[in-house]
Order: structure tokens, then C-alpha cells, then sequence
């Protein structure tokens, strides 16, 4: 009636929403049809959002909107109601309450649900963090939490959040307290107190959880909170006091003491600074720091340690900076303390990766070699080490090279070995000749476990073809074929060989087609039409064998794939493939 649908429109509206009505009215209720119910109304209502703002009527709203946002509500009430278990279902609820700003419900569904899933703290947060944020009741937000707490007292996330909750509220009173003052009104009775402005509330919230929560990452989380607000000098240091206390012996307190020092502001003004002058103060920054790292890697000489102390170096070195001095400065002081570690035995395998990468980007082949043979006496059974040392021999073109390779094997067992055998081969392509690069393939088939011989079968069939041409292929081909397991790609490489050649002969590829149909037949539904489309375009290819393939795939393939096969089949008679 008031042009925001026409009259065939509302016909169509009237229409769905009925099937949509009778669906969920069904004895046996299928989650889906609520679902889509709510959708089909929310779409309808953001349609309607559209139309007005495009005929500019904003009227009869009670009407209008209300009546679908009460029944997308009672919808959403029968399926959590239902389906109490779905969290997925109660925060599409949630979201649809906050995008509509309906809060008297939302307020009613954050309720119910927190009866229903006590047990997830990330819910309490958000229905505490909504109470805080939109309805600005810190009173509501606190009661949610001290519940939560209830449920969970070990919870460092919970505790995390009300600690931000509490400081969050002083932080909104002191600026009231300042435009109260500022304005010189009388506030009669009320008057702010002074402990909670300061933060007090959080402190005592800190020292309970710090009874019941271990473990460093907790008090650093919670450090960091406080230092969002300017008004809580005295408790970070109290829970700084507390860090260096119990966990004096804790990688973490180091590592924060140690990056701490980077903050800190210097004596100096920051007017008139030049260039150098801010690279001096950068570098003496940088210093601070690893005086403290120094200083923690005496006091606890672990992995861990070493490890936090690397990493900011590596940090440190990989921040750009248009100074080559302090480039340089950050490039020596992160190679020092490699070394160091490295000469403790306290270098951890991951870190001795990114060593060696230092060192190969700096050029220095020769310390890089050294690095890597330590490193590969310390983890032996590593074959990243091997694999890294390898290639820095191969780069320095060492004579070591196959010594090194046969070190290698012999340490490490044959599963996992692939990546050595596959450098090898290749090594040795370029470098060796014909007849012991052949020796090292037919060796490398032997020596790696069956489901990785599969890989250099199909190097071996490359690099054959490529060094010894067609008929050394084939014969080799015929010998593999003895052996299982195979790949598909082993197969596929052997018909390309077979189409490159000036005399393709279909009896052949008819053999590899049949032999990888055999392997692969009843799970590739690509192999089948690849076959059909060879004997339909082949010179010598008998279309009439189309037929027996198609019964031979539908009775070898297995569940879809023989759906897919059929269509791919449809298509490819028509023409369209």
C-alpha cells in the first residue's frame, strides 16, 4: 500500500514465505529449513532497508520491519531451542541482535546461552565485552566475569580480559572526573574513589589470578594491557617485581627485560637530532639490549635461552635501515653470537637453517662449509643438515662432494633419505658420467623405501630419455614395470615420450594405457577418457574400442568417480571436450 513492493511482488513474498512456514511446521525438523527460513527473511529485510532509502518513505516501521525482526527471533528462539548444542547457531543469533540493534533481546540470548555452554570462556567474553562496549554497564560486565570465574579459575584468558575490563573503567571515570572539574559542577554526595581511579580494582584482580594462573606468558600478557593506560606506572612495576621474582629462571623474563631496553627513550632531545645521531642512539639501544642477553645466557645457560637472544639478533639484522654502519654492525654482532651458541652446544637445529643462510647471503662459503660440517656431527640423523651441506659443497664445487654423499647415507636410515638421493642424481648428472650417474639411479631404487623409489623411477625414465634417446627408454621402461609401486606420472611421462616420436605407433601407447589402467584404473576416471580420446584421434586408433573401454571403466571405477567418467564420456562424443 505504500509502494515499497508492488502487488505481484508481495504475491511472490507471500508465496515463499508460506513453503518456507510449512517446512518448519513438519513432525521430523531439519535444521536446514530454519536456516533457511531466517535467511530468506533477513535477505527480505535488507531489501526493504533498500527500498526505502530509494523512495524515501520511512514510515510504518512497527508494521513493516518489527513484525519480520519479531518472527526471524522466534525462529532463531525454536532452532537454539532445538539445537541447543549448535554455538554456530547462537552467535548467528547474536550477530543478527547486534546488526539490528535489538538489544533488550540480545540481552535475553547472551542469558540463555551462557546457561546452556558455561564451559567456553570466548562466550562470557563477548557477552561481558557487549555489557562494557555498547551498553556501557561496567556493573553488568563485572558480574559476567566474577561468574565465568566461577566456571573457570584457571582460565588466564578470562582473567586477562577482566583485568582490561577494570582498567578500561578507571580509565572512563578519570575522564569524567576531569570534564566534571573542568566544568566546576557540583556533584553533590558522589564522589569518584581514589583507588578505584588508580586501578585498584585490576590490581587486586592480578594478584588473585597471579595465585591461580602459571607460567610467564600470563603475566607478560597482562604487563602489556597495562601499559596501554598511562595511569598505571605503580602496577606495572609491581607485576614486573613479581616477573623477575618467580620467573627470574624463565627464557621469556629475559627476553622481555632484554627488548625492554630498545623502549626506553633516550637521555638526549629529540630536536635537532641529525642522522647519525639517531643511528648512535639506535646502535646504543641495541647494545642495552644485549648486555642484558649477555648477561641471561650466563645466568641461564639453556636452548631456549641462546635461542631468544639469536632471534632478536636476527631480528634486529633483518630490519631495513639506510645506515651501512649499523648494517654492518647488526650483520657481525648477529654472526658473534651464532658462534657463541654454536660453541656452547646450545644452538638449536632450526636456528643453524637460518645460520647458514646468513652466511651464504654474506658470501662466506668457507665459514659456511665449517658451520654446516659441525652442525651435521651434532644432529647426524638430520637430513636437512646433510641435505644444506650438500649444496654448500656442490656451490664451493668441493672434491669432498661424493665422499660426503656416501657419509650421509651410511648415518642415515632409508626412509626420508629422498631429498639426498634426488640432490645426488642431479649432482651427477652434470658432473659424472653416463655410466655411474646410471649406477647411482639403479642404487638410489634399492637403497630409498618403496613409496619413494616412486620419485626417482620417474627422474630415472627422464634423465634416460634425455641422455640415451628412445629405445634405451623403452627398455628401460619394460625393466621398471617389474617393480612395484608406480605413480601415474611414471605412466603419463612414458606416453608423451611415446607421442614425441616421429613414428607414434598406437600399439605402444595402447600397452602403457593398459599397464597404467591396471595400477590406477578403478581410482583416475582422467585415465579412461585419455585413452578413449587417443583411440578416437589417433592416426591408427580404432574407434570401435571406444565402446569395450566405457564398459571396462564403469565396471572398474569406484563411487563418484564413475558420475564423473560418464559426464566427461558425454562430452567428449559430443564434441565438447
Amino acid at each position: 500500500r505504500v509502494g515499497l513492493f508492488t502487488r505481484k511482488e508481495i504475491r511472490a513474498v507471500l508465496k515463499k514465505a508460506s513453503a518456507l512456514e510449512y517446512k518448519i511446521q513438519r513432525r521430523a525438523l531439519r535444521k536446514e529449513d530454519f536456516i533457511n527460513y531466517i535467511q530468506y527473511e533477513i535477505n527480505l529485510l535488507e531489501l526493504i532497508k533498500k527500498r526505502r532509502a530509494r523512495t524515501g518513505y520511512s514510515f510504518k516501521k512497527d508494521e513493516i520491519e518489527y513484525s519480520i525482526l519479531h518472527r526471524v527471533h522466534c525462529l532463531f528462539n525454536r532452532a537454539t531451542g532445538k539445537w541447543k548444542d549448535d554455538v554456530q547457531l547462537w552467535l548467528s543469533h547474536v550477530a543478527f541482535c547486534k546488526k539490528w540493534n535489538s538489544k533488550h533481546q540480545l540481552s535475553k540470548v547472551f542469558s540463555t546461552m551462557l546457561a546452556i555452554h558455561p564451559d567456553k570462556p570466548a562466550l562470557w567474553i563477548m557477552a561481558a565485552k557487549w555489557e562494557m562496549e555498547t551498553r556501557l554497564s561496567s556493573e553488568s560486565a563485572r558480574r559476567l566475569f566474577l561468574r565465568a570465574l566461577r566456571f573457570h579459575p584457571e582460565c588466564p584468558k578470562l582473567y586477562q580480559e577482566y583485568f582490561r575490563m577494570e582498567l578500561m573503567h578507571a580509565e572512563k571515570q578519570r575522564k569524567e572526573k576531569k570534564e566534571f572539574e573542568k566544568a566546576k559542577m557540583d556533584l553533590g554526595e558522589f564522589n569518584y574513589s581514589e583507588e578505584i581511579l588508580n586501578g585498584e580494582m585490576a590490581r587486586i584482580i592480578y594478584r588473585d589470578a597471579a595465585q591461580k594462573v602459571k607460567g610467564v606468558e600470563f603475566h607478560l600478557a597482562v604487563l602489556s594491557i597495562a601499559q596501554l593506560f598511562a595511569f598505571t606506572q605503580d602496577l606495572q612495576k609491581e607485576i614486573l617485581e613479581s616477573l623477575q621474582t618467580k620467573y627470574a629462571d624463565d627464557p621469556l623474563t629475559w627476553d622481555y627485560m632484554a627488548r625492554r631496553e630498545l623502549e626506553l627513550g633516550s637521555l638526549q632531545s629529540t630536536e635537532h637530532t641529525t642522522k647519525q645521531m639517531k643511528v648512535s642512539e639506535m646502535t646504543q639501544r641495541e647494545e642495552r639490549c644485549c648486555a642484558v642477553f649477555e648477561e641471561a645466557v650466563r645466568a641461564v645457560p639453556t636452548e631456549d635461552m641462546w635461542k631468544c637472544y639469536v632471534t632478536f639478533c636476527l631480528e634486529r639484522c633483518k630490519r631495513k635501515t639506510n645506515s651501512d654502519e649499523l648494517k654492518q654492525k647488526r650483520l657481525d654482532r648477529t654472526l658473534s653470537v651464532f658462534s657463541k651458541a654454536h660453541e656452547s652446544s646450545l644452538l638449536p637445529e632450526a636456528l643453524y637453517k637460518q645460520w647458514l643462510q646468513l652466511l651464504l647471503e654474506s658470501s662466506l662459503l668457507e665459514k659456511a662449509a665449517e658451520v654446516v660440517g659441525a652442525a651435521t656431527k651434532r644432529f647426524s640423523l638430520s637430513v636437512e643438515m646433510w641435505q644444506m651441506r650438500l649444496q654448500v659443497l656442490i656451490q664451493l664445487k668441493s672434491d669432498t662432494v661424493t665422499q660426503c654423499f656416501e657419509e650421509a647415507i651410511k648415518h642415515l636410515e632409508s626412509k626420508g633419505t629422498l631429498p639426498l638421493w634426488t640432490l645426488w642424481v642431479e649432482w651427477s648428472e652434470g658432473t659424472n658420467s653416463k655410466e655411474d650417474t646410471e649406477a647411482l639411479y639403479q642404487r638410489s631404487l634399492r637403497a630409498t623405501t618403496p613409496a619413494e623409489s616412486v620419485t626417482m623411477k620417474e627422474k630415472y625414465l627422464d634423465w634416460t630419455y634425455r641422455s640415451g634417446g628412445y629405445k634405451k627408454v623403452k627398455k628401460l621402461f619394460t625393466s621398471l614395470c617389474e617393480n612395484r609401486p608406480f605413480s601415474l606420472d611414471f605412466f603419463r611421462k612414458m606416453i608423451q615420450i611415446e607421442k614425441e616420436q616421429e613414428s607414434c605407433k598406437m600399439l605402444h601407447l595402447r600397452e602403457y594405457y593398459e599397464r597404467a589402467l591396471r595400477e590406477f584404473g578403478s581410482t583416475d576416471s582422467d585415465l579412461w577418457v585419455d585413452y578413449v580420446k587417443e583411440e578416437l584421434s589417433h592416426p591408427h586408433g580404432k574407434p570401435e574400442n571406444c565402446g569395450s573401454i566405457h564398459w571396462r571403466a564403469m565396471k572398474m571405477l569406484q563411487g563418484d568417480l564413475v558420475e564423473d567418467f560418464v559426464s566427461k564420456y558425454t562430452l567428449l562424443q559430443t564434441g565438447h571436450l
